[in-house]
């Protein structure tokens, strides 16, 4: 199977900026839409932004993390970027990366193929 690979998560002071990135073992997934979820224990996996189709790059952000969020693409490298500013400790969860065939903007994470593994965040005070 397709593998994605999550990097850049750890400890992280709350009102500093996170990046993480993911990266994607095989070119088919140059056309997919691909997002980012992250969950905490007991909680649902809750999306957080996606890039619609590899090529087309088009962000879209959930309404909590929209003004704090970027997400991108560096095609080139085959790689899915995020970065969140202004880190609370709510944010402190386990962030995956996960693609999709579908060419359109997806928020349920039923619907996408693939996932990586996660990437721990933990935001101190």
């Amino acid at each position: 199977q397709v593998q994605l690979v999550e990097h850049g998560g750890g400890l992280v002071q709350a009102g500093g900026s996170l990046s993480l990135s993911c990266t994607a073992s095989a070119p088919t997934f140059s056309r997919d839409t691909m997002a980012w979820f992250r969950q905490v224990p007991g909680k649902e996996r809750k999306w957080l932004a996606s890039v619609i189709g590899w090529l087309e790059n088009r962000p879209s952000y959930a309404d909590a993390m929209e003004g704090r969020t970027t997400i991108f693409k560096d095609l080139a490298k085959n790689t899915l970027h995020l970065q969140i500013d202004n880190l609370k400790p709510e944010d402190t969860a386990i962030y995956y990366c996960a693609a999709t065939s579908r060419v359109r903007e997806i928020t349920s994470s039923a619907d996408y193929d693939h996932w990586g593994q996660g990437t721990q965040v933990t935001v101190s005070s």
